[in-house]
């Protein structure tokens, strides 16, 4: 891989890792709901679901879609499906502080597994990956070439999500009254909803 393509490709990572979709918008909820530390699992499965599903696409994952075109609308609609569902989640969080009654148990981050498995429903991680092996890497390229572009975008992809459940941490002590935490998770469970248009309308 040529030294400005790599550069390019990892300007390409850095913007799509950055920019707000599906993970970014569940973290800095997660962020200021459960704090940064209780977010670290969420953030390592994004990053090794996302990876795994990056190499994967390098190595021929993405010739399916070329056979089964009706694969990739399937994918797309059952992880818009999930989204949804995630953010009436978000929508109905409770207060941070433990208030449950009768042993009722306050909901909890996402899960290093559950965050890694959502990456191959997540319409913004498919764009992502397709984009970078049908912009950057040609399809004929050695496996060393895939394994090179996998562990760029890995290495850029934690960082840039991180800041977005650090933000929401560096913000939690805002939102401690209930109301205020309601209408920012509200507007999250919006904003996630809204990130599904583009994704959606693509084709």
């Amino acid at each position: 891989m040529a030294i400005d393509t790599l550069m390019a490709f990892a300007l390409f990572a850095l913007v799509a890792s950055i920019t707000p979709g599906p993970n970014n918008m569940m973290l800095l909820a997660s962020g200021v709901n459960f704090g940064f530390r209780a977010t670290l699992p969420h953030m390592l499965g994004i990053n090794i679901g996302f990876m795994i599903l990056v190499l994967a696409v390098g190595v021929g994952l993405a010739g399916l879609f070329a056979v089964f075109p009706w694969l990739y609308v399937v994918l797309k609609w059952a992880g818009a499906a999930y989204l949804l569902y995630l953010a009436w989640n978000i929508a109905n969080a409770g207060p941070m502080e433990n208030k449950a009654q009768d042993g009722a148990r306050k909901a909890g981050p996402m899960s290093f597994l559950s965050a890694a498995a959502f990456q191959w429903i997540n319409p913004k991680a498919w764009v992502m990956a397709l984009g970078a092996f049908s912009t950057y890497i040609p399809a004929t390229s050695e496996f060393w070439i895939v394994a090179l572009a996998t562990g760029v975008f890995a290495v850029i992809n934690l960082p840039s999500i991180s800041l977005w459940a650090l933000f929401g941490a560096k913000v939690r002590h805002l939102l401690k009254v209930e109301r205020n935490l309601r209408i920012f998770n509200y507007g999250m469970a919006l904003l996630l909803v809204l990130s599904l248009y583009p994704m959606l309308v693509s084709s």
